[in-house]
């Protein structure tokens, strides 16, 4: 088949893999340029700070139960326990989550009180990217106890764009 305007050495083929080139080149273009929006350690430590104020974060008390290499950043299993007895005189009065590269470094704040019986939340998280993890708790009497954790994310979500 010949066209006039010029077209007569385009296969459907050559067609078809100059498209799925274009698309490859577009989709690496797109992948190296987005990074989360608004997201920093420093962004972390102020939301941090918005919790605790100018408290002291105590190491200790606090386990965060999370995969090491997570393939998928989507839907990650995350695990925050807290020893505490859980009395009316000793308990854990909320547990919350930061990470430093998503774009709200808020990931989750949970209220409890002594009859929760338990101071652990589980949950699935989604991750942007390879990042730490910060889990704090804010005791009864007033002090905050933290733990934190470096993940590796090998496909990331959270991404402004993807």
């Amino acid at each position: 088949m010949t066209r006039a305007d010029g077209m007569s050495q385009r296969t459907r083929r050559r067609f078809l893999v100059e498209t799925a080139a274009l698309a490859g080149a577009a989709g690496l273009a797109l992948r190296l340029d987005s990074d989360p929006a608004g997201a920093t350690p420093a962004s972390m430590q102020a939301a941090i700070r918005n919790v605790a104020g100018e408290a002291k974060l105590n190491k200790g008390r606090v386990k965060i139960d999370v995969p090491a290499l997570i393939e998928n950043g989507n839907a990650v299993p995350l695990t925050v326990s807290c020893e505490s007895p859980m009395t009316q005189e000793d308990h854990v009065k909320a547990i919350h989550v930061f990470t430093e590269k998503n774009p709200q470094p808020n990931v989750i704040g949970v209220r409890l009180g002594p009859r929760a019986g338990r101071a652990s939340v589980s949950t699935r998280i989604r991750l942007a990217d390879t990042q730490k993890i910060v889990a704090v708790a804010q005791m009864s009497d007033g002090s905050f106890w933290s733990d934190e954790v470096e993940v590796i994310v090998t496909l990331a979500a959270c991404l402004e764009g993807a």
